[in-house]
């Protein structure tokens, strides 16, 4: 069960912060699209998605070998509520906007993931 405590160590950690904002702004996300937009390495953001899951923030869909997560659909109001209070506290930070630039301007994007040219993004 999501206890505020919980969610609130969730996001202490900026990574898992900044994957949430982006999933308040994009709904369901692969793991490729975390990476791209916070320029991190696969393995770190997989950790991180991990500890969300974990923690009832997020839940994981498999599409074949890719993994897509969203806000958990189970999230208490009140947790929305936070969420969404946080994002707006956000809104005119640099780090989250940028975050969003990039994703928006990935090539090949999920959809997307599952292109075929030669610069499709890596399975997670």
């Amino acid at each position: 069960m999501l206890t505020p405590e919980i969610l609130m160590q969730s996001l202490v950690d900026e990574t898992r912060l900044r994957c949430v904002m982006l999933l308040l702004a994009e709904t369901e996300l692969c793991v490729c699209e975390f990476g791209y937009a916070l320029g991190e390495v696969q393995p770190k953001i997989s950790r991180h998605l991990g500890k969300l899951r974990e923690n009832k923030v997020m839940q994981d869909r498999r599409a074949g070998q890719w993994v897509h997560y969203r806000l958990h659909p189970d999230l208490p109001p009140w947790a929305g509520t936070m969420l969404q209070a946080i994002a707006q506290g956000l809104e005119g930070s640099e780090i989250h906007r940028s975050d969003l630039e990039r994703l928006r301007a990935m090539p090949d994007r999920p959809g997307r993931c599952f292109g075929t040219g030669a610069g499709d993004a890596a399975p997670d």
